[in-house]
């Protein structure tokens, strides 16, 4: 059962994330959405809104580095693994906070306010409490690496997750002994990948950052319009 949870289970999540993200913006283009619920009541909203998102994404962005960086271009900055498991612990505790309070808040107003219930939907709110039970995972992970400040745990978990990045066999016998709650807190963030074509989630990859460099543009009445909207609706 190991070896499939965390050798072959992780390959399944990301195909069906991948796969199903495609296949559901080619057939569903206008449910690619986050079907935001800020009109209904923007109290609550901003404040958890701005905590949530960059809460996540700096989560996402220190995982990544942290994980699939090859352990020798850490040693030759001079980064020790004390030293990247206490930034680590610092910076992933500090995002983890802010994520998991503004997510409470957004899953707050979901659950209680009558008309954004109504406009939600169990896939909604159920990868919401899914990401909330995730945050809660990584928090207590914390609490288990302050116990391992030599970096021995998270050299496991890159050796796993490079492995797993470069198809290399055996993988999963990187963290065969590690904490159990390391192993629940990437089952969980797999299945969150397997879901993911299946929820709101998929707006993640679709930010309007065109935006930033789409040229400006203004919309002009010609006088020409006016007088044709004229011809065809004169005044009474």
């Amino acid at each position: 059962m190991h070896n499939f949870i965390f050798g072959i289970y992780p390959y399944i999540a990301i195909t069906v994330m991948i796969l199903g993200s495609i296949i559901r913006y080619d057939r569903d283009p206008f449910t690619w959405k986050s079907k935001s619920s800020q009109l209904l009541r923007k109290r609550q909203f901003v404040i958890g809104s701005v905590l949530f998102h960059v809460g996540v994404l700096v989560i996402l962005f220190g995982h990544l580095v942290g994980l699939l960086t090859p352990i020798a271009i850490f040693d030759a900055f001079g980064i020790s693994h004390s030293a990247k498991q206490i930034m680590a612990v610092t910076v992933g505790g500090i995002a983890g906070i802010m994520a998991l309070a503004g997510g409470a808040l957004l899953l707050h107003r979901r659950l209680t306010d009558p008309r954004i219930r109504a406009n939600s939907t169990l896939a909604d709110t159920g990868i919401l409490a899914l990401l909330l039970a995730q945050l809660v995972l990584g928090l207590l992970t914390i609490v288990v690496s302050l116990g391992h400040l030599d970096g021995e745990e998270m050299t496991k978990l890159m050796s796993w997750a490079q492995g797993i990045a470069y198809f290399q066999a055996g993988a999963a016998d990187h963290i065969i002994d590690v904490n159990p709650l390391f192993k629940l807190h990437i089952f969980l963030g797999l299945t969150i990948f397997l879901l993911f074509p299946f929820t709101r989630l998929v707006h993640m990859i679709s930010a309007p950052v065109r935006y930033l460099w789409r040229p400006g543009y203004q919309i002009v009445r010609s006088k020409q319009h006016d007088d044709d909207a004229t011809a065809r609706h004169p005044a009474e």
